[in-house]
């Protein structure tokens, strides 16, 4: 293949007379291959150059570049390209603080529009504050007139609870004595001789019963539904009454008929008694539970 000559290239810098030239030829393959000569300008082609073509084309662009600056009537060019790419980075300077100014603003009105909801938030606050102030002095004031007012009624209640409970323990004796009275009443007629004895009797047994009423609600108190409390104190005055009965009797003699007759007569005596009280004791339960009569204490 014959060499193909490029007629606008000029003779390359440092090698007077030399212009540069590319050939192809065939490889032992049939493939085309590239080769940069140097040809002199009297037209003799000088000895290949080891340069590579994309070397070569670099060295020739540079050396036009360098040739271009080089030139007097291009500086005003490149010194107005110079200043407008100062000015185009003076400009992005200036936008970005723009964009830090702007993003500080946004943030500086969010902290103000936070601060703003805050105040609120504390404004309402302190008005509750206030109130509930205001409400805890009045409260103050009305407690402290109030415990004024006890402390001056304290002597009169006191005074007052203390005439209620002797009422109560007066109603609590005579309904004991009415009904321990009535209660004993076929017993003191079937014992009596004269009228005498049996006056004596039923009076013995009203005030008995009447002493009974005013312990019964004192030893009782608000425990109404204990059973063997009841009982007990109904057992305890009877037995102590029989007890006595026997005591006033005949003496005892030291004689086995002396005393299985003292112990029948005893026995008499307690269950005679035992009925009487647990009769009174019937009765002033029943006016508890109905309400008829207080327990004591009644300020519980």
């Amino acid at each position: 293949m014959n060499p193909i000559s490029f007629p606008h290239l000029r003779p390359l810098p440092g090698r007077t007379g030399m212009i540069p030239r590319r050939t192809w030829t065939t490889s032992a393959a049939g493939l085309p291959r590239f080769h940069l000569l140097l040809v002199r300008s009297g037209g003799e082609t000088a000895e290949p150059s080891s340069l590579g073509p994309d070397e070569a084309v670099d060295g020739l662009l540079g050396e036009r570049v360098d040739e271009l600056l080089k030139r007097e009537e291009n500086r005003p060019l490149f010194e107005r390209l110079e200043e407008a790419s100062r000015r185009v980075d003076r400009a992005r300077a200036a936008l970005a603080d723009i964009e830090k100014q702007q993003a500080e603003a946004l943030r500086t009105k969010q902290l103000v529009l936070q601060l703003q909801s805050r105040e609120s938030e504390i404004a309402v606050t302190q008005k509750e504050l206030l109130k509930a102030r205001g409400m805890v002095e009045e409260s103050e004031r009305h407690l402290s007139f109030g415990e004024y007012d006890k402390s001056s009624e304290l002597p009169r209640n006191k005074s007052i609870s203390k005439e209620v409970e002797r009422l109560e323990s007066i109603k609590a004796a005579s309904i004991s004595s009415i009904v321990g009275t009535l209660a004993s009443l076929p017993l003191s007629l079937y014992q009596a001789t004269s009228f005498t004895v049996f006056a004596l009797h039923t009076t013995i047994i009203f005030i008995g019963t009447a002493l009974f009423g005013v312990t019964f609600r004192y030893t009782i108190r608000r425990d109404i539904d204990n059973f063997q409390l009841k009982t007990g104190t109904s057992a305890a005055f009877a037995i102590i009454k029989g007890l006595a009965e026997i005591e006033a009797g005949k003496p005892l003699e030291l004689n086995l008929a002396s005393f299985v007759s003292h112990s029948i007569d005893g026995a008499v005596s307690v269950s005679e008694n035992i009925i009487i009280f647990l009769a009174a004791a019937i009765a002033l339960d029943f006016c508890f539970k109905m309400r008829l009569l207080s327990p004591f204490p009644m300020e519980e």
